[in-house]
């Protein structure tokens, strides 16, 4: 059966749309831009494989599909700005095979102006058709919260910016197989700014109440009964909570260098966020040496080395810098995670426990960096000798939170 949809790049953002086009009844062919770790299970894999999905045998495919989506991840570069290079490959497999009337969606987080400014010359170089006459050109935020079982794709609006109004029109006309509301957005770049802006917020959120955990730590006031409190505000107020970091694969902009003035709060989110890993370090230190013990020789275990609580993504993970800041400081690192089955640190495996409780009763200090629902709070609040609690997860008064 020819595939009516094309999702090029099959990662964190790929494989959900895909998953949701074939549970929507369209024929999907899914091609590969890169390593990208797969996050569905073998029973999702099968679901999808018997509704109509199935791994692109060549770029030749790609070429007879109605509508190709591009979700080809944008790291952050080793410049700051972002990596394109996967979407520039994207743009090269596809553009040779672009065939007229096909609508061509680009997902992957990017920069206002990235659409029209540089994928859409590659692909009317590679193909010699002309973006908003032979085919069509439109971007569209993915809205993909990896874990979240209370958003569907089908329960999240689309927001969808065209290059020209029958652009939007036609990308329109696709999600809405997918989706119970489409929102049409003035054009490309307004599309783009939406990612831009609603990544932002979540970073310039998290920095704040990051601060304010360091803080009220000085001040001896429990942070988290004070979020308690104020998420009973039912306007005006979103609840944020702190942590050891940021992870996740939307990368936080400031866009300096593209205009004039740039983001400054985003700058400051970026530099309060980066400094969590080695706050959550120093409070360990200090933890250590309040129950007369040093950071040098200490065996320390970390629970939890994923970007998000039930997951085995480890991307933007703060749990690998808190490892490397604790052997430099001379402490022995083990972790636990039942997600992870191995993980290395500076190109060196970490020891593995296999018993949580037999672990964190051996540990001198053990550090929850993530709830996985599999932890036994409770449990572990008495076995463990001295516990950190980085997610105010555990029982009040049950471990030192950050």
């Amino acid at each position: 059966m020819p595939a009516d949809l094309a999702v090029i790049g099959l990662g964190p953002l790929g494989l959900p749309l895909a998953q949701a086009a074939v549970a929507a009844g369209i024929p999907t062919v899914g091609y590969k831009t890169g390593p990208e770790p797969g996050s569905l299970s073998p029973a999702e894999l099968r679901r999808m494989l018997s509704g109509g999905f199935r791994h692109a045998a060549g770029p030749a495919e790609l070429g007879r599909v109605r509508t190709a989506v591009i979700c080809a991840p944008a790291p952050r570069s080793a410049d700051g700005g972002l990596d394109l290079s996967q979407v520039e490959m994207a743009a090269h497999i596809l553009a040779p095979r672009l065939r007229p009337h096909t609508t061509v969606i680009l997902e992957s987080p990017v920069s206002p102006g990235t659409t029209e400014e540089f994928l859409r010359p590659l692909l009317e170089e590679g193909s010699g058709l002309r973006a908003g006459r032979d085919f069509h050109l439109a971007y569209s935020p993915s809205r993909v919260d990896p874990g979240n079982r209370d958003f569907t794709p089908a329960g999240t609006p689309k927001v969808i910016g065209g290059l020209t109004p029958a652009c939007t029109e036609s990308a329109a006309t696709f999600y809405s197989r997918l989706t119970d509301k489409v929102v049409r957005a003035r054009g490309l770049r307004e599309a783009e700014t939406v990612q831009l802006l609603e990544t932002n917020y979540r970073h310039v959120n998290i920095a704040l109440v990051n601060e304010m955990a360091v803080l009220c730590h000085d001040l001896g006031v429990d942070l988290w009964d004070v979020i308690r409190c104020a998420e009973t505000k039912p306007f005006g107020f979103q609840a944020f909570r702190p942590g050891p970091g940021v992870g996740g694969h939307a990368v936080p902009q400031d866009l300096t260098g593209r205009s004039g003035r740039g983001l400054r709060m985003v700058e400051l989110a970026q530099q309060v966020n980066s400094r969590m890993p080695r706050y959550v370090v120093q409070r360990a230190a200090t933890l250590l040496n309040e129950h007369g013990k040093s950071a040098r020789g200490a065996r320390v275990l970390l629970l939890g080395v994923t970007y998000k609580p039930d997951l085995a993504d480890q991307q933007g993970t703060p749990a690998q810098e808190i490892a490397v800041r604790l052997m430099e400081l001379g402490a022995a690192v083990s972790y636990h995670d039942p997600h992870i089955p191995s993980w290395s640190v500076l190109d060196r495996p970490v020891p593995r426990a296999d018993s949580l409780y037999e672990a964190a009763a051996d540990a001198d200090l053990t550090i929850l960096l993530q709830q996985h629902r599999t932890y036994d709070l409770q449990g572990l609040s008495v076995k463990a000798q001295l516990l950190l609690d980085t997610r105010g997860a555990t029982p009040t008064g049950a471990a030192h939170r950050l």
